[in-house]
This record gives structure tokens, C-alpha cells and sequence, in this order.
């Protein structure tokens, strides 16, 4: 068993979102991701399928043409292979659920550019 908190040691970038996995399992990985207002993570795509939750803040969130304003609670669901990014209207704690087969690098990598 395995356990972790969204809450604790929340550290924030005052450059680009901060990235952090909370818990890599046999079946995927969570990761924290805190914004602070108006970073962003510009427009990118994943192989896997993923779930992004707004946990805290709200996020302005691009996929398919359309601009999705998330509040905290909303989920959204996209497969693979689908741009999307995400721009933070409000200090923000974003939970993503990723594929065991996708790489935090990537998410990483993205929130450098």
C-alpha cells in the first residue's frame, strides 16, 4: 500500500508549474502539478490516455478547438494523442493521472517550455 496527500509540501515555481509524483503504482501515476496564476503549460499531447482534476484554483484548459474553464472539482478525461494545454486564472492545484507507460519526463519537459 502506498499513500500521499495533495496538501503536504505543496511547492510552487514562481517561473513555470511545479511538478511532483505523489504516487507511481503498478497501474499508473498521480502527479501534483501547482500553478500559480497565469503560468501555463503550453500546447502538448500525451500517447496515453489521462485524467486531470482541479483540486484547487481553476485552470483555463485548451483541447480540441475549445477552451474548458475547470474549477476546483472539475474533471476532464482525454485519450491520446490529443493537444491540449493549460492556463491557470487563479493559483491552482491540478492532479494528473497518468498511463504507468507515460513518462513524468515528459510532463516535466513540458512545463519547462
Amino acid at each position: 500500500m502506498k499513500t500521499a496527500d495533495l496538501l503536504n509540501n505543496i511547492e510552487y515555481n514562481e517561473k513555470r508549474p511545479a511538478i511532483q509524483v505523489m504516487l507511481d503504482t503498478d497501474a499508473g501515476k498521480e502527479i501534483r502539478i501547482a500553478f500559480k496564476k497565469g503560468q501555463v503549460m503550453k500546447e502538448h499531447q500525451t500517447p496515453f490516455p489521462i485524467v486531470v482534476e482541479i483540486f484547487e484554483g481553476s485552470i483555463d484548459f485548451g483541447a480540441e478547438g475549445q477552451t474548458h474553464e475547470l474549477k476546483k472539482g472539475g474533471l476532464i478525461a482525454l485519450d491520446g494523442n490529443v493537444p491540449h494545454d493549460l492556463k491557470a486564472t487563479a493559483d491552482s492545484i491540478v492532479r494528473l493521472s497518468l498511463n504507468k507507460a507515460d513518462k513524468t519526463e515528459r510532463v516535466e519537459n513540458v512545463a519547462r517550455h
